[in-house]
This record gives structure tokens, sequence and C-alpha cells, in this order.
């Protein structure tokens, strides 16, 4: 059954693929009212999957940055890089 594997997905790419097919069909316009409906939620637990595991990937990305005293933190990907978004003229970087 379809909803049972938006339930218990294989895993990120395949809900992923799933998705794309749901929108397509729903998008197609031949569904019934139920078909459409029933698409829909199983839509809505397909991206609830996704979603988690893009945050729980996110959260596992940390990179590892040396202090200037030795030590090492992990800061989670992505945050350091907003500090530093100007040249050394302290204008902002376009590109």
């Amino acid at each position: 059954m379809a909803t049972e594997k938006a339930t218990n997905p294989q895993g990120f790419e395949k809900s992923l693929e799933r998705l794309e097919t749901v929108v397509g069909e729903m998008e197609g316009g031949d569904l019934s009212l139920e078909d459409m409906i029933k698409r829909f939620e199983e839509g809505q637990k397909l991206i609830g999957f996704c979603s988690k595991k893009l945050d729980e990937v996110e959260r596992k990305i940390e990179r590892l940055i040396k202090k200037d005293n030795g030590d090492v933190e992990a800061v989670p990907f992505g945050e350091d890089e907003e500090e530093d978004t100007s040249d050394d003229e302290g204008e902002p970087e376009l590109f």
C-alpha cells in the first residue's frame, strides 16, 4: 500500500522519489477527490519523514574548528560562515 510506504519508508531517497510521484499525480488532475485526499495525506507523511531526516543530518554535520589555544570545538555546520561576510576593505562580498 502507498500509505504504508509513507509510514514505514525505506529511506530518504525512496521517500523523496515517492513524494515527487505523489505531487505529479496530484498535479495531473486525473484523480478523484477521494484519491486526491489519500495522496495529500501520504504526501504530508512523506514530507514529515523527509524533514525529520534532513534535521537529523543537519545536526550530525558538524565541523571541527581548532581554536587559537589548541582546543577543538564542534560547531554546527554553517554557523561560522555568517560571521565573516566582508573582504579586507570592509566591503561586503558579492560572490
